[in-house]
């Protein structure tokens, strides 16, 4: 069975993974030799010099990162001293980040580096070659957004099941008694009829009237 081969060297999501790692490891070996920084690490440190006052949540989302590296990074940086967290203002169950005071001295070095590698990167384009490019990361970057929140939403319709209910969801037919109903809608009510001793098996309750002539002569023994 023949399948599609693809083209690495003229895949785009292949491409820019490709430029974002080389980028990304021309800039972290200044910051990682000085700082003893991650990648992962310094990208916190730029979010939040950015945009501070962001939960980790947050921060993951800003920068598109994978939520389990941010906490790790931001409990490595937290450790360091280069970050501090607290009980947001506007909700005292939401804890946020700031850049420390040494967070911020690190920033301050490599901001400039970092800077100094893009200018020396776009030197390849020119004006015009340079804002076309960002007006394509731009469209590219809303596209895959709109791609990525298409394809959550049809997973999430795939998961859930035959009868609509989603993934998880405890049955609400006979199988569990406690919230069994009635073609009606209703709860059935409990069974009152007694169970014979050995057996168990259910028999109709005694009549009212029997009931007192029983205990009539009980009492007369």
């Amino acid at each position: 069975m023949e399948f599609p081969v693809i083209d690495l060297e003229r895949f785009l999501p292949y491409r820019l993974s490709v430029l974002a790692n080389v980028l990304s490891s021309a800039i972290a070996g200044t910051y990682q030799q000085r700082f003893g920084l991650s990648i992962p690490e310094w990208r916190v440190i730029a979010v939040l010099s950015r945009y501070p006052g962001l939960s980790a949540r947050e921060v993951a989302a800003k920068s598109r990162m994978d939520a389990v590296a941010v906490s790790r990074a931001v409990n490595g940086l937290l450790r360091a001293g280069r970050l501090r967290r607290a009980v947001a203002s506007d909700d005292r169950r939401r804890s946020v980040l700031q850049v420390s005071a040494a967070g911020a001295t690190v920033y301050r070095e490599v901001a400039p580096l970092a800077l100094a590698y893009e200018r020396s990167l776009l030197e390849a384009l020119d004006p015009r070659a340079r804002a076309a490019l960002d007006d394509s990361l731009s469209r590219l970057t809303r596209r895959a957004d709109e791609i990525a929140n298409r394809l959550r939403r049809d997973r999430t319709g795939s998961d859930r099941s035959s009868d609509g209910a989603p993934p998880g969801a405890r049955p609400t037919g006979n199988g569990n008694k406690k919230h069994a109903r009635n073609d009606t809608g209703r709860t059935p009510a409990p069974d009152r009829r007694h169970r014979t001793p050995r057996t168990g098996a259910a028999r109709e309750p005694e009549p009212r009237a029997a009931r007192g002539v029983r205990r009539g002569v009980l009492s007369r023994r």
